[in-house]
């Protein structure tokens, strides 16, 4: 199996090296990540600046590819540029902290697995529920479950990718895994007005998840109680349902 790697937490991130040392007995693994976090980017690419590319040793081994760009920068300039032979499959994480609801839009993690869709490779997102004292180590497991699992089920259609968030417990209090819906979160944003050393005042964009929906069926509420979930997320926006009621429109 041919497997490529990337994260938006950056090429130094302790999730991405405890993924590529559970994924690397099962094939080649290429690790092309941005050289530092890039949190939060979306699904933006590089068009006005070069990208650049450096070679970075972990514990005195070759681990990867270092990139200054986006998450999904570097799974293009891997298919297209880096790697030798394309694909068997595209993974995106460890990520430190969930991708779950609206958060999906937002997400470089999520980003890095949807290119690997969009250029129609298998490929999935992987997200620890939490943003303190991590341990990966479910979450690296289960990627390679999953893994072998879509390979041997001949992939995933196109166009789509698969969304995992893992809770953050220990092993034995994982009650199972559910095949989930993204859920609607309302998110209450602030920004915290600062002012730095200089006198010139900044803002700090903040907030916290007031309302989900508070349905087993959906993402938050699965890793809530404990269950891993996993949502099947297309490529293709489209609301088919509106379109007709759109053309009624008489615009």
């Amino acid at each position: 199996m041919n497997i490529l790697l990337t994260n938006d937490d950056g090429i130094y991130a302790e999730g991405i090296r405890v993924l590529y040392e559970s994924l690397k007995d099962l094939g080649s693994v290429t690790v092309v990540a941005p050289d530092t976090e890039r949190s939060a980017v979306g699904h933006a690419i590089t068009l006005s600046d070069p990208l650049r590319v450096k070679k970075v040793n972990r514990g005195n081994k070759f681990f990867g590819y270092a990139t200054t760009g986006t998450p999904a920068d570097c799974v293009k300039l891997a298919i297209r540029a880096i790697l030798r032979k394309r694909p068997d499959i595209v993974i995106s994480g460890i990520n430190l902290g969930p991708n779950t609801g609206y958060s999906v839009l937002y997400s470089g993690t999520v980003s890095g697995a949807t290119e690997g869709a969009i250029l129609n490779i298998p490929s999935f997102a992987i997200s620890l529920a939490t943003f303190e004292n991590p341990d990966y180590s479910v979450a690296a497991s289960f990627a390679k479950k999953l893994a072998r699992l879509i390979m041997h089920n001949k992939g995933i259609p196109l166009g789509t990718l698969l969304n995992v968030n893992i809770p953050a417990v220990n092993k034995k209090n994982i009650k199972g895994v559910k095949i989930v819906r993204q859920s609607r979160t309302a998110i209450e944003e602030r920004f915290d007005k600062r002012e730095d050393p200089r006198m010139r005042t900044y803002y700090w964009l903040t907030g916290e998840i007031i309302k989900s929906d508070g349905q087993d069926d959906a993402d938050i509420e699965a890793i809530r109680n404990n269950y891993i979930s996993i949502t099947p997320i297309r490529c293709d926006m489209t609301d088919y349902g509106f379109m007709e009621e759109l053309k009624q429109w008489k615009i």
